[in-house]
C-alpha cells in the first residue's frame, strides 16, 4: 500500500480531518457528513492508494472481514445497551436516586464516582448510559454539557486499569500483558476523576441543581432491575469466560454483543423491551461505526519509539481515531509500560464527543452534547485532568516500559 501525499500528508488523513472537521461544525448532520467521508476515503483507497490488505475490491473484502467482529460488536452493544437503560429507567431506581444523593454539588461528583466504579467492571458503554440515565433524573432533565463530558470521562478512566472495563484493555490481556501491569493506570484515572467531577459537578449545580426529594409514592420495579442485572452480569461472565478459556472466538464472533441480545430476547417475553427507541439510536449508532471504519483504513503502520512521549501523544490522537487499532499498534510494537498506555487510549478519548464509544452511546442520549465546540468549551476539565494524571502517574511510578517480546 503506498499512500498519496499531499504536502508530505497522507491524502487519507486529511479526507479524514475533513471529515471530523465537518461533524465539529454541521453537528446538526454529523451522519450525513461521516458516511460522506466514509464514502470518499472509501473511493480513494479503490483508486489510488489501496488498503492494508491489499488493493481494489478484495483489498476493501479483506479489510472488512478484518473489521467486522469490532464492528458487529458496537452495533450490537450500542443497540442492545440502549434497551437496557430503558429497562433501568423504568425500573424506579433512577427516581429514588435524589434520596441517596448529597443534595448540593456534592451530590454530581457521588454519581461520577459512582460511574467510575461501574465501569471498572462493566463495559464503559454501559456504565456511561446508566450514569447518563440517573442524571437525566436527578437533574430533571437539564444536564450541562461539561457535565455529560464528565460521565463519559468516568466512564473511561474507570475502564482503564481494569482487563475487563475497556476493549483495549482486554487486548493487552490477550496478548499476554499482566492485570497487575494494567491496574497502576488507576493512579493517573483517579487523580483525574478529582480533577475533573469537582468543576464539572459545580457546572451542573449551577446550570440545574439535585432534585432534592423523590417522587412520593415510588415503587421500584424488581423484575426490569433483576433483566438489567442479568444482562450485564452475563456480559461480564461470558467476556472473563471467553478471555480466560477462549480467545480466539473473540476474534471471531461479535461475543459480547451476541450475549446482551441473547438474554434481552430471553427476556422480552417478561417485560417488553422498548423496541420505539431503536430507530434514533440506529441514526447515532451507523455515525459510530461510519467514523470507526474510516479510522481503521487510516495508513497507521507504525508509531514513533516506544516511550511515555509518545503513549501521551496516543491519549490525544484517541480523541479522533479509534483506539482499537492503535492499540493493536502498540502491542505489535512493543516497549510500553502498559499502565500508562491503558490510561492514554482509555481516557483520551473522553476529550472528544465521538472520541468513545461511550460518548458516541451518552450523545444518542442527549443529541445537545453533538458539539466539538460546547464539548471543549464546557468540557476543559477534561483534558486539564488527562495531561495532569498523567504527569502525577510518572512521577509516582515511573516510565518502566516491558522489554519487547
Amino acid at each position: 500500500m503506498t499512500p498519496v501525499l499531499i504536502f508530505g500528508i497522507p491524502l487519507d488523513f486529511i479526507l479524514f480531518a475533513l471529515t471530523l472537521l465537518g461533524v465539529a461544525i454541521f453537528h446538526r448532520h454529523t451522519l450525513a457528513i461521516a458516511l460522506a467521508g466514509l464514502a470518499t476515503i472509501t473511493t480513494t483507497k479503490l483508486v489510488f492508494s489501496g488498503f492494508k490488505t491489499g488493493t481494489g475490491l478484495l483489498g476493501l473484502t479483506l479489510h472488512l472481514q478484518h473489521e467486522w467482529v469490532t464492528l458487529a460488536n458496537l452495533f450490537l452493544l450500542l443497540m442492545g445497551f440502549a434497551l437496557l437503560s430503558a429497562h433501568f429507567e423504568k425500573s424506579g431506581i433512577p427516581d429514588e436516586m435524589p434520596a441517596l444523593l448529597p443534595d448540593d454539588w456534592k451530590g454530581p461528583v457521588v454519581l461520577l464516582v459512582m460511574v467510575f466504579v461501574l465501569s471498572s467492571f462493566l463495559d464503559n458503554i454501559a456504565a456511561a448510559l446508566i450514569g447518563g440515565m440517573v442524571a437525566r433524573h436527578v437533574f430533571r432533565g437539564r444536564v450541562h454539557i461539561g457535565y455529560l463530558a464528565a460521565i463519559v470521562a468516568a466512564s473511561n478512566a474507570g475502564g482503564s486499569g481494569s482487563v475487563v472495563g475497556d476493549t483495549t484493555t482486554t487486548m493487552m490481556w490477550i496478548a499476554g500483558v499482566s492485570p497487575l501491569s494494567v491496574v497502576e493506570a488507576y493512579v493517573a484515572a483517579g487523580v483525574a476523576l478529582l480533577l475533573f467531577a469537582v468543576p464539572a459537578s459545580i457546572q451542573q449545580q449551577n446550570f440545574s441543581p439535585i432534585a432534592k426529594d423523590p417522587p412520593r409514592g415510588l415503587r421500584i420495579e424488581w423484575v426490569r432491575v433483576g433483566i438489567v442485572a442479568a444482562i450485564l452480569i452475563a456480559a461480564l461472565a461470558a467476556n472473563i469466560i471467553a478471555n480466560v478459556n477462549y480467545p480466539a472466538l473473540l476474534d471471531q464472533l461479535p461475543l459480547l454483543g451476541l450475549t446482551v441480545w441473547a438474554v434481552l430476547l430471553i427476556t422480552a417475553p417478561i417485560r417488553r423491551p422498548d423496541w420505539e427507541l431503536m430507530p434514533s439510536t440506529l441514526k447515532g449508532t451507523i455515525f459510530l461505526l461510519a467514523l470507526v471504519t474510516a479510522a481503521s483504513m487510516m495508513p497507521v503502520e507504525e508509531l514513533p519509539a516506544a516511550s511515555w512521549q509518545t503513549a501521551l501523544g496516543l491519549g490525544f490522537v484517541s480523541a479522533g481515531f479509534d483506539n482499537i487499532p492503535l492499540t493493536a499498534l502498540a502491542l505489535k510494537q512493543g516497549g510500553y509500560d502498559w499502565g500508562f498506555l491503558a490510561y492514554a487510549v482509555g481516557f483520551g478519548g473522553s476529550m472528544m464527543w465521538f472520541g468513545s464509544s461511550a460518548g458516541v452511546a451518552l450523545t444518542n442520549m442527549f443529541p445537545e452534547g453533538k458539539s466539538v465546540y460546547l464539548w471543549l468549551r464546557f468540557g476543559w476539565h477534561v483534558g486539564i485532568a488527562y495531561f495532569v494524571g498523567f504527569f502525577v502517574m510518572l512521577a509516582l511510578l515511573g516510565w518502566m516500559p516491558d522489554p519487547i517480546r
